[in-house]
């Protein structure tokens, strides 16, 4: 009796096995489902891939966009993709702009868990001729904007004691880009990187992780534009060992993966996708 007793016990134990195998071959870890995710900058680029691959992942999506005409058709697709979304006008530079923004997207949904700093601008122009205006509404939309959100966000995050941001960096706030000169882009990114490293360290233990991603030459709209310039486009695709420039999909799917519970341990993070750019 006691040696038919430990067998069903054997029996039952290698069963669970594996079917707690099973359970872990079968579920998807970067499953979002039950989240939702604000995402500025979320109308077109990088932005707009990022939001159907969070939507993909289950999240609801908060769109919120500048210009209200992409925004909104954002949000179209978003909702069209069986997800909640919601189209939020504002303007980054602006910080009492962004709190409407955080306040808004509070009112109709009952937390966020994903914050993902994507709107941004690019500008080549000579240092000596950069005017004052140029470098504050660099700094104002790239990095000050940065921060208004992730302080907006984050008091949210921290009295829940959970959540992500994903900031969108650049390559370009870890090299000196080559032929363009872009000074004032370069220093923005950069301080986007050490930001997020600042803010990693200091929400770590309260529950918040803060990370970066810094992407190479991606084809949206503007890099296109760009490569229509022989000299750009010779030199980029020759100092990027891969050849060619990245998709957008490329960058989703790296916020998706630092905003996933796989990268539970990543904070601090500043994850490089250039197609190796910065490896020579």
């Amino acid at each position: 009796m006691c040696i038919h007793r430990l067998n069903l016990l054997s029996l039952s134990l290698q069963i669970r096995q594996l079917i707690e195998r099973d359970l872990m071959m079968t579920s998807n870890p970067f499953d979002l489902s039950g989240q939702t995710a604000l995402i500025t900058g979320a109308g077109r680029g990088i932005g707009l891939a990022t939001a159907r691959a969070l939507a993909n992942a289950g999240a609801d999506v908060i769109v919120g966009e500048y210009i209200k005409e992409i925004g909104e058709q954002a949000t179209a697709e978003i909702e069209s993709m069986g997800r909640k979304s919601m189209y939020i006008p504002v303007d980054v530079r602006d910080s009492e702009s962004v709190e409407d923004m955080v306040a808004t997207a509070l009112a109709n949904f009952p937390q966020i868990d994903i914050m993902v700093n994507n709107a941004g601008i690019a500008q080549r122009v000579k240092a000596e001729e950069t005017t004052d205006e140029d470098w504050m509404n660099m700094m104002n939309v790239n990095l000050n904007g940065v921060f208004w959100c992730c302080r907006a966000i984050g008091r949210h995050m921290l009295s829940r004691q959970s959540g992500v941001i994903v900031n969108m960096a650049s390559m370009s706030g870890l090299i000196a880009n080559k032929p363009q000169e872009q000074t004032h882009y370069n220093v923005s990114k950069a301080g986007v990187i050490m930001l997020s490293k600042s803010l990693a360290a200091e929400w770590a233990n309260r529950g918040v992780r803060v990370c970066s991603v810094s992407p190479g030459y991606i084809g949206t709209d503007m890099t296109k534009e760009a490569l229509k310039s022989p000299e750009l486009k010779t030199t980029w695709l020759e100092m990027t060992p891969t050849g060619q420039v990245g998709d957008p999909d490329d960058i989703a799917h790296a916020v998706l993966y630092l905003a996933s519970p796989v990268a539970k341990f990543a904070t601090g993070t500043n994850l490089v996708v250039d197609g190796g750019y910065t490896a020579w």
